[in-house]
């Protein structure tokens, strides 16, 4: 079960940012068929992961599960054409932030990067258990 409760953890907060980083410097500069379209999307759901890790007390599972169906939701609206509906076709930041095209490759990249997630997550608890 998730406990809720404000918190703040330096250290996810930390790893959020620098991910944040990478993921700017990948859609200013990558034109490449790899790192933009699927190392981006792996990133983008660990930075998401952490950025609430950072903030509230939640279980690694229910967070992990969260973002996950987030990312999900935020790919069904690219099905959808969501930029197209809102009218913000011409906004480069609406259409790099929210994207314009659906692909299953996004799904699988997205399930990756929470499955990382989790072995990370797990390694460490590990690691706590064993210390």
């Amino acid at each position: 079960m998730a406990v809720l409760g404000m918190i703040f953890k330096r250290n996810y907060f930390v790893f959020a940012l620098l991910i944040f980083i990478v993921e700017v410097l990948i859609a200013l500069f990558a034109r490449d068929n790899f790192v933009r379209p699927y190392v981006g999307d792996v990133l983008v759901v660990i930075l998401l992961y952490c950025f609430v890790k950072s903030f509230f007390r939640l279980d690694v599972y229910w967070v992990a599960f969260g973002v996950l169906m987030f990312a999900f939701v935020i790919e069904f609206l690219q099905y959808l054409n969501i930029v197209k509906i809102l009218g913000l076709e011409s906004s480069s930041l609406a259409r790099t932030v929210i994207g314009t095209s659906f692909a299953w490759y996004d799904i699988v990249a997205y399930m990756a990067g929470i499955a990382l997630v989790l072995l990370v997550e797990r390694r460490v608890a590990l690691k706590a258990i064993v210390s």
